[in-house]
């Protein structure tokens, strides 16, 4: 969902999700102005697209560009509060959020996609759910009825969240793991590849496995 408006769009965070997100966008999108990154060694993901680095490197890219322009935060992974705080950053540049939705991805009409929010290739957002601001549910994912996702989660592809699941905020879920129904999942925990979770999990724990157990941390 591009807004009309825009004279041309940004990218923050060059590596491969770039690209997901350029060929989500296809040609419904305006000119892809530049990409940036925080990153010093990271290449250009694109060819015919600058890439400029960190805040310095924004700075001075924004006293060139005119018009109002849109943003996308491409950074996956266990990162969701850097995806918000990028976001409110770029917004107080006067910068507006665009919110991504593959040509092949379903969004039910009573769903909810926050802001800046990226929903992928064959990824399935159903009937009534709710997500926060730039949540990523990723190729081939899965968010069923009445769920409640909050700002910065990762749904990685190919898990699947049954029912009315309710996911705190930065939450990553990784790939291939399954949510049962009505679970409750505390902000920035992380739920690991081929994970089963079949109990409420705590704020910040680390759950692996079938059924999905935290891990032990170790003893100072």
């Amino acid at each position: 969902m591009v807004p009309s408006e825009l004279a041309g769009w940004i990218i923050w965070g060059a590596a491969g999700h770039a690209r997901v997100i350029r060929e989500a966008l296809g040609d419904r999108a305006p000119a892809l102005l530049a990409t940036f990154d925080n990153a010093e060694g990271v290449p250009a993901p694109f060819a015919d697209v600058p890439l400029h680095h960190g805040t310095p490197g924004f700075a001075a890219w924004r006293r060139t560009a005119s018009g109002p322009i849109g943003f996308v935060v491409a950074i996956g992974g266990a990162h969701g509060l850097t995806r918000c705080r990028l976001h409110d950053w770029l917004v107080t540049e006067g910068l507006t959020p665009v919110t991504v939705i593959h040509r092949t991805a379903f969004v039910a009409a009573t769903a909810k996609v926050g802001a800046g929010s990226h929903v992928l290739a064959q990824a399935a957002v159903c009937v009534d759910v709710e997500l926060g601001p730039q949540c990523i549910i990723n190729t081939g994912a899965s968010v069923d009825h009445e769920c409640r996702l909050g700002a910065g989660v990762h749904v990685a592809p190919g898990a699947h969240l049954a029912g009315l699941v309710d996911v705190g905020d930065h939450v990553f879920i990784g790939l291939g793991a399954n949510i049962l129904p009505r679970i409750r999942i505390g902000a920035g925990a992380i739920i690991g590849a081929g994970a089963v979770v079949t109990h409420d999990v705590s704020a910040g724990a680390t759950m692996v496995g079938i059924p999905a157990r935290p891990i032990e941390k170790p003893s100072s």
